[in-house]
């Protein structure tokens, strides 16, 4: 009996094993799946993912079915079965994609529910980044740049590109976030007002690196034709900061009141108690105007409220005639002259600057009172228009004798001499003072004794300014 019962127990254990394979999960030693992958790749090639499958005691499994998948878009999508050889492997082929999140590839082994899965290794390309474009504009007009990125195997690359530009020597200063697209470009438009570089920096990512473009300069042309000098000419011994732009189309002119900064700044130099006009008689007129380089700028000058209109008149004909001006900058800007008890006159023209009102005595003869204090006198180009007395000639000797049909007048038949004469401004002292000219309130023509137009004055010399 005894013997029986272990032989009917020898088979009981046979038939136990059978029914349930070592590599089934019974809480035992099971099956392991381990993946490898050949060596990095670019995007684009093929790489290679190894299953391999073992029992518990590390011997190949073989003839097992693998199932593979690949992670798209956070998704996995089946790939195809493959039974593992001899060894206990088998393989799939993989084209990288671009994404790194694309190449992770699992396997899972069929019937029995292991699974494991590896992140493919993606080398990244080098890649360069242009911009390019037509490298000039003509001021206050818009232009276009490209940007263009690409692999070093000539591919495009689709991704976020920063634009950074500076003008001169300035720092650099972000100007805009682009997106390349699926030929690699991205363009971007500006109206810039200076010459402007600019540089396109991209960031890493999972198939190609960094790059950073060479930088693209933009050059900024003028609108106008620029004034030109003779070579000998000297030029203003003194010089200003640059004017802002010009502001709207054409001369654009604004007449108003004087604002309450700007009166601020003319007490104590322009205007100083004992002026024969105020502020109410006061006006600021604001007009754009051709500079020397041929760009458009807005200047201001302080004129008599009878005479603003004509003024205003005469600076749109200027402007319509493409006359240069090389400032216009109320005369405060130059402070006070105990000179000349007013605003100092003599930087002014040292600077070439066109002006208006500024109650000061005569250039060369202080004691007098020059016809700026009454608002209704105005200088141009002093530079190349230079104002000659009895005690010199200034701001400079040399263009006293030398003329130019745009610039420097010499004649009654110049073109600015014409306009201005038009607008009732009078060449009123000729070649004696060039820069001058009195403006004559419209509708009428003759100096009112209490409030005169351009008072006679008696300086002792041939000229007053």
């Amino acid at each position: 009996m005894r013997r029986l019962v272990s032989f009917l127990t020898s088979l009981a254990s046979v038939a136990f094993l059978t029914a349930f394979p070592a590599y089934a999960d019974t809480g035992s030693p099971t099956t392991t799946i381990t993946l490898s992958t050949s060596a990095p790749a670019y995007a684009g090639a093929t790489a290679t993912v190894t299953a391999t499958v073992l029992d518990p005691s590390q011997q190949p499994i073989v003839g097992a079915t693998v199932s593979f998948e690949r992670n798209h878009g956070g998704q996995w999508a089946a790939m195809g079965e493959a039974a593992t050889g001899a060894d206990g492997t088998a393989t799939v082929s993989v084209v990288l994609a671009k994404s790194a999140a694309d190449n992770q590839v699992r396997a899972t082994l069929v019937g029995d529910g292991t699974t494991a899965a590896i992140q493919v290794p993606l080398l990244r390309r080098r890649s360069t980044v242009t911009v390019t474009g037509p490298g000039k504009v003509v001021d206050e007009k818009a232009t276009s740049m490209q940007i263009r990125w690409v692999a070093a195997n000539g591919e495009p690359v689709s991704g976020p590109v920063t634009l950074l530009t500076r003008s001169g020597t300035g720092a650099w200063r972000g100007a805009a976030t682009l997106a390349t697209n699926a030929q690699g470009i991205a363009t971007f438009t500006t109206t810039p007002r200076v010459d402007t570089y600019w540089f396109a920096r991209t960031g890493t990512l999972d198939w190609v690196g960094a790059a950073g473009s060479a930088a693209y300069a933009l050059d900024n042309l003028p609108p106008g034709r620029p004034a030109k000098l003779p070579r000998k000419a000297p030029r203003p011994k003194r010089k200003l900061p640059t004017q802002p732009r010009a502001a709207g189309a054409g001369a654009n002119p604004v007449i108003r009141t004087i604002p309450d900064a700007v009166w601020s700044e003319m007490v104590g130099r322009t205007w100083h108690s004992g002026c024969p006009v105020g502020r109410t008689y006061l006006r600021l007129v604001e007009v754009n105007y051709w500079d020397f380089t041929g760009y458009r700028r807005r200047g201001q000058i302080a004129v008599n409220v009878d005479v603003a209109n004509q003024v205003a008149a005469a600076f749109v004909d200027l402007y319509r005639y493409q006359i240069p001006l090389r400032s216009l900058v109320r005369e405060d800007r130059f402070g006070w002259s105990a000179k000349l008890h007013g605003a100092n006159d003599y930087k002014s023209m040292q600077a070439g600057n066109s002006s208006g009102f500024n109650c000061r005595g005569v250039v060369g003869n202080p004691r007098t009172r020059s016809p700026h204090a009454w608002g209704r006198a105005i200088d141009l180009d002093t530079w190349e228009n230079p104002y000659r007395s009895a005690r010199g000639t200034v701001p400079n000797t040399w263009w006293q004798h030398h003329s130019n049909k745009r610039y420097a007048w010499r004649s009654r038949k110049h073109l600015v001499v014409r306009l201005m004469a038009k607008h009732g401004l009078r060449w009123t002292y000729g070649l004696g003072d060039t820069q001058h000219f009195d403006a004559v309130p419209s509708g009428s023509r003759r100096a009112d004794p209490a409030n005169p137009a351009t008072p006679v004055i008696r300086c002792g010399v041939a000229v007053c300014d």
